[in-house]
């Protein structure tokens, strides 16, 4: 993103040649770089690169205190930023549907939330999906019972605040912050606590209603989201004091890496028919192609230049 030219990468697995990425970021060094994580293992890589971590898995507050911790040493320890800065941020997935009824905040955003989780299954655990075919909002329906939602859950959840719940295997019901201001402002308290930078609502899963949506989000935005807004500032400052050695120490690394190998010497490539002159070192193919290029400097169309100008 920043590079002029980007010099290209030859990798055991990846292959760019060189190119020039445009427009340039306005931000600098340039934005924020994320990876999306669902494994305690993509955590740790994710601080080794120096890379947010967008925790794509659904866990209690009090689990994203390990992950949190452990992230944080990773980075302390071994972190060589792969980009010109460090995003030592950690977001969480959950689902949210706020309402000053509980019970009618759970009628709207339990089942949509259920389906969310059964479908991140289906496509990562243990789904076989046919695209144009399968109809995962049906095999949820009818599966719903046994893979990721039932009425007793939902009559469970209904009676006590349960936290967002889809690691590997685990099918139980979600809520996360679904229902009152005060239960999803206490729920987010939690994560606050955990040392969360972000986190992300999916409100908009299996059969939401947009209208209810709007509702939860203008509710949020009255009730809940004030204080955490006031408290935002100071604590990413005083996060960023805690961790400015273990950052600094990362940049240090990467400066002592060896460079990335320079653009080779007047390097260009061609366009594919002019390729296609120089490989076959035909005169009157590069013949057309001095035609081609003038007729087109004049504003003239392509009659009398034969197929290659159509």
């Amino acid at each position: 993103m920043t590079e002029t030219p980007f010099s290209g990468v030859d990798g055991r697995y990846v292959q760019m040649p060189p190119r020039n990425v445009v427009p340039k970021p306005m931000q600098r060094p340039h934005p924020p770089l994320w990876v999306a994580c669902s494994r305690r293992d993509t955590i740790l890589l994710a601080a080794e690169k120096g890379i947010g971590a967008l925790t794509f898995a659904f866990i209690d507050p009090e689990e994203a205190t390990k992950w949190v911790s452990d992230y944080e040493q990773t980075l302390a320890d071994r972190c060589v930023p792969v980009g010109l800065a460090v995003n030592p941020n950690i977001a969480c997935v959950t689902q949210m549907m706020c309402h000053p009824d509980e019970r009618v905040a759970l009628d709207r955003g339990l089942e949509g939330g259920n389906f969310f989780g059964y479908s991140l299954g289906h496509y990562y655990v243990f789904g076989e999906h046919r695209p144009g075919s399968t109809d995962v909002w049906s095999e949820y329906l009818d599966r719903r019972g046994t893979q990721g939602y039932s009425p007793e859950i939902e009559t469970a959840l209904r009676q006590e605040r349960l936290g967002a719940k889809l690691a590997a295997g685990d099918r139980t019901g979600l809520r996360g912050a679904t229902g009152t201001p005060d239960q999803v402002r206490e729920y987010l308290e939690r994560f606050e606590q955990a040392g969360v930078d972000q986190v992300i609502f999916v409100q908009q899963a299996g059969r939401n209603r947009h209208e209810h949506i709007c509702e939860s989000l203008e509710l949020f935005g009255r009730e809940v989201l004030p204080a955490f807004k006031e408290r935002d500032e100071a604590q990413v400052l005083k996060k960023t004091a805690r961790l400015a050695p273990a950052v600094d120490a990362a940049m240090d690394r990467r400066a002592k890496e060896p460079p990335p190998p320079p653009l080779p010497a007047d390097y260009s490539f061609p366009a594919m028919p002019r390729r296609w002159a120089d490989d076959s070192g035909s005169q009157e193919m590069r013949d057309w192609l001095e035609n081609f290029a003038e007729a087109r400097a004049k504003g003239l169309r392509d009659e009398g230049l034969g197929i290659l100008g159509g």
